[in-house]
């Protein structure tokens, strides 16, 4: 078969057919899509696909096939970073490389084939090459091309507040003075804001483009690609990222997370508390019977005055074996201001007593602020109160509201947090009920954010420790599950 005379869906089934790979129907509607809108000489294009559907590595392979059938194109790839926009340019340049229809068009000897740019054989001196990478931040003045990509453009980083928003729009606007007349424009990806760049409604900043869409659930509720996505992973992975994560990324909905709301309906109450059992040579810890395997305590700590300025909160959460959280302790802790001892050593004091009182293998203590001073002191207090506890340090890089809804919103909607009574007798439940992203004049959610760093920070699983003279550590959590991966 000559390059010039597949199609796009026969090249995708030839490249899959010399991996032994099938191809399925999900990957053959984007390529028939591709193809026609092409044929059809649609040059604005949007491509929605849920997470995982592999519309990258689709969208590569229609780079490829267009090279194939004319190898003059010059096709820009911009991605949120350059790292991404490599990516895609990598993959083209390896489909070029070992695709049977590709064959003619890797220069001997080749004068540029790097990662991030490279040039196929080509008759014409273009000064571009045949495919450039770069992140949507660069400069790409001066550039000229035929096709350009724009790849997962909008993620969470640059799309988290309208003002990063207005700036991506703004970058967006620069393709303009760098696509040839009548040249294509290409967006592939899935919605991260309520006013998402992916809109081809009037108004919106893709107005008038040609648009495929494909949710993970069909208008039947049924999976589009279920030899990959059965109907008990989708509803595994509903539970694990929540209900807005799944409405944006899986079912491609633009989502308003000011609409967020963190229901203390939601948490399974529990009376219990924990238990330590010793015996046959073996420490296990208890919560209603049910035995505990991992432990997070994370400190957001403040210098505020008893009843102003932030709160200092300690929040302290075991995990069992099946997935399940319990919250035992939201504790806001306060200093005495007429105390001879200082206010930093009373409150890593009252830490280092939480830490006995549970058997915490190690507290997270955040460092941004004032916490930086505090690691040193804390591990200080715990040797001298004999608590063999670590201490491990984090600094926060994401915004409060982020964190707090990243951590708390999937494990409630799955029914997984539960929460000790004593909580109930906190500001934590309030905290829960008045809090919007984004927060708000007089709204508190210190509490919201310790326990949100809990469940966003890995389960503690420590090797062997020196324990001060006199100590002892009970080693209560049995075989340690193996780390998560992604």
């Amino acid at each position: 078969m000559a390059p010039e005379t597949a199609t796009f869906p026969e090249f995708l089934w030839i490249w899959n057919a010399t991996r032994a790979e099938a191809t399925p129907a999900l990957h053959l509607e984007m390529a028939r899509w591709l193809h026609s809108a092409w044929a059809q000489g649609d040059r604005r294009l949007l491509l929605m696909a849920f997470r995982s559907a592999g519309k990258s590595s689709i969208v590569g392979l229609f780079s490829a096939w267009l090279l194939s059938r004319n190898p003059e194109l010059r096709i820009l790839v911009l991605a949120a970073d350059h790292a991404l926009a490599t990516k895609m340019a990598r993959n083209v340049r390896g489909i070029i490389e070992r695709h049977p229809l590709c064959r003619r068009l890797k220069p001997r000897p080749p004068d540029e084939w790097a990662a991030d740019r490279f040039s196929v054989a080509r008759e014409g001196a273009w000064r571009d090459p045949s495919m450039l990478a770069a992140g949507i931040g660069a400069n790409i003045t001066g550039s000229r091309a035929d096709v350009v990509l724009c790849d997962d453009v909008e993620v969470p980083g640059n799309s988290d507040t309208a003002g990063k928003r207005a700036e991506l729009r703004a970058r967006l606007a620069e393709i303009e003075f760098v696509l040839v007349p009548g040249g294509t424009l290409l967006f592939v990806g899935t919605p991260h804001a309520l006013d998402t760049i992916y809109d081809v409604e009037p108004g919106g900043a893709l107005a008038g483009y040609a648009k495929l869409a494909l949710p993970i659930l069909d208008a039947k509720g049924e999976s589009l690609w279920p030899e990959r996505f059965s109907a008990e992973r989708i509803a595994s992975l509903r539970r694990r990222v929540g209900p807005l994560k799944f409405l944006s990324q899986m079912l491609l909905t633009p989502v308003d997370p000011s609409a967020a709301r963190l229901d203390p309906g939601r948490l399974v109450r529990y009376a219990e508390s924990p238990q330590l059992h010793e015996g046959n040579r073996e420490s296990r810890l208890t919560i209603g019977g049910r035995r505990m395997v991992s432990a997070n305590c994370f400190w957001d700590p403040a210098f505020g005055a008893p009843g102003s300025g932030d709160d200092s909160v300690l929040a302290l959460l075991f995990a069992d074996a099946e997935g399940g959280y319990w919250l035992q302790r939201v504790a806001y802790l306060t200093h005495d201001p007429a105390s001879a001892i200082d206010p930093a050593t009373q409150l890593c004091r009252a830490v280092a007593a939480e830490a006995a009182a549970h058997w915490l293998p190690a507290i997270t203590v955040e460092t941004n602020g004032i916490g930086r001073f505090l690691p040193g002191l804390l591990r200080q207090e715990l040797a001298r109160a004999g608590v063999a506890a670590a201490v491990i340090e984090h600094a926060n890089r994401r915004p409060k509201s982020e964190r707090i809804l990243a951590g708390l919103d999937a494990v409630l909607a799955a029914g997984r947090l539960h929460a000790h009574e004593g909580v109930w007798a906190t500001p934590f439940i309030a905290e829960m009920r008045d809090w919007r992203p984004g927060g708000g004049k007089g709204r508190k959610d210190d509490g919201l954010d310790a326990v949100a760093g809990c469940l966003l920070a890995e389960p503690v699983r420590l090797g062997r420790v020196a324990l001060p003279a006199g100590s002892r550590r009970p080693v209560w959590r049995g075989q340690d599950p193996p780390p998560a991966r992604d």
